[in-house]
């Protein structure tokens, strides 16, 4: 069993994806480095460049539920042409915007690509690739997704400190276009095409759910009518969607696989751990800064070897799945990250960077272990049927969760900054800590979820 091969083709057809999912990835936390150039280039408030991050999360998490929908009803290579075009159209938009509606424009642009991209290189290797290789791949395409965050800043403070922020999505174009002729070439049809109608109320349910909760959590930190009316129609669009989709013989998403309680444990903890990753991606870059006083280039640079550790170890941690079951690359991973978490809690009043490097190390090392491995595991409680839906959940959430983890550990951040009788870095390592205090719980639940939810019989074939 375990010396089936993967197809060439099957190969080429998921780096095309995820050649485009990580310009996806790398667009959106890299971008962040560049806010201060882009507020004094068109001359916007902090408030007001956020909307770089938070539209394009936006459409992200809107697209991304439909994607259940969209394999049952189009070519998969016709959805690929379509993501990679829209990717590529917002890329050329933001590379010459003059004026900043035009650059929100391409990020829109750019998240229905993203959108569409992101779930489709999981179903290719669902599909495609053999049962005992299914760790080993579906480790390959989370690393893309999780480990870009680490990536991102470090490419971003170097592209605009040598080249300037335009660069940015300059670059990501030859990428994009051999991706393009990667996919033409060898994505290949392999379910049949069930024609089903769209149903438009569940995608007004859908803009409402997450223009309103996104909104709300960007904005958690100055909380006002207008942050908490957002939640209450987040809340409501969600309701909505659930009772909709209860309603319908064919509903956008299917959400009863939500009733089967091992995927549902392992969903949460995917969109826990998402928390735990993005909230690290704001605080340590953020801290490097603030309370240590280093540059932007000196905070891209320290996280990026922890990216590396985390890159290498999603596909050995998708290896040991394949040939010894989920419960020790899961529940030892998991491990290793909190440990990391209990250690930047303890130190964070005085975090120097060779410790915060070497702590972020084990974090990413547990992350690279248990991460992709804790969304392949989910998947197979559910049937071949189903894949498509499940997929959708997991994507969907881990939008989500990224603009959560920034938003919470943000607000915590800022509350303790709005503290004058302190310096900006003693408020800042003081809001860290409460910061890490929330992640470590997370954490801890996030063990318990998986301890219960693996069943210690589960071993490869």
């Amino acid at each position: 069993m375990s010396q089936e091969k993967i197809p060439l083709k099957v190969l080429l057809a998921v780096i095309a994806t995820g050649l485009m999912s990580f310009c996806g990835v790398i667009v959106e936390t890299s971008m962040n480095i560049s806010f201060p150039t882009l507020m004094k280039e068109f001359n916007v408030t902090t408030s007001t460049v956020q909307w770089m991050t938070t539209i394009y999360l936006l459409v992200v998490a809107i697209v991304v539920p439909l994607s259940s929908f969209f394999k049952k009803n189009f070519k998969t290579k016709t959805l690929f042409i379509f993501a990679n075009l829209f990717f590529i159209l917002g890329v050329l938009i933001d590379a010459i915007a003059p004026a900043f509606p035009i650059l929100l424009l391409g990020r829109v642009i750019q998240g229905l690509g993203t959108g569409i991209a992101l779930p489709l290189m999981f179903n290719i290797i669902l599909e495609n690739v053999p049962a005992s290789k299914i760790g080993l791949m579906m480790g390959i395409g989370t690393l893309i997704t999780a480990v870009a965050p680490a990536i991102g800043p470090t490419f971003g403070g170097l592209v605009v400190s040598a080249l300037g922020w335009r660069y940015i999505f300059v670059i990501l174009l030859p990428i994009l276009i051999i991706s393009f002729l990667l996919g033409i070439k060898n994505i290949e049809q392999k379910s049949q095409i069930q024609k089903s109608a769209f149903d438009l109320a569940s995608l007004i349910a859908l803009i409402l759910t997450f223009g309103g909760l996104i909104y709300g959590f960007s904005n958690m930190s100055n909380l006002n009518l207008y942050v908490i009316v957002s939640f209450i129609i987040g809340i409501l669009g969600l309701i909505g969607f659930v009772v909709r989709s209860e309603k319908i013989k064919q509903p956008i998403l299917n959400l009863n696989v939500l009733k089967n309680k091992t995927f549902a444990s392992h969903v949460l903890s995917f969109f826990f751990f998402q928390i735990l990753s993005l909230g690290f991606a704001f605080i340590l870059p953020n801290y490097i800064q603030l309370v240590n006083h280093q540059s932007a280039t000196i905070a891209g640079l320290a996280v990026l070897p922890a990216g590396v550790v985390g890159a290498i170890l999603a596909p050995l941690g998708g290896k040991i799945l394949d040939e010894m079951g989920a419960r020790l690359p899961i529940l030892f991973g998991v491990t290793f990250a909190d440990i990391s978490l209990i250690i930047f809690t303890i130190f964070s009043r005085n975090l120097n960077t060779t410790l915060i490097i070497w702590a972020y190390i084990l974090y990413m090392f547990g992350m690279g272990l248990s991460f992709g491995n804790i969304m392949t595991n989910g998947l197979k409680y559910l049937t071949n049927q189903n894949q498509a839906d499940g997929n959708a959940i997991f994507n969907t959430l881990q939008q989500f969760a990224g603009a959560t983890g920034t938003s919470i550990v943000s607000a915590i951040i800022a509350l303790s900054q709005n503290n004058k009788s302190l310096s900006t870095a003693t408020s800042t390592a003081i809001g860290t800590q409460h910061a890490f205090i929330i992640l470590v719980i997370l954490g801890l639940i996030n063990l318990l979820i998986l301890f219960k939810a693996i069943p210690r019989e589960n071993h490869s074939k």
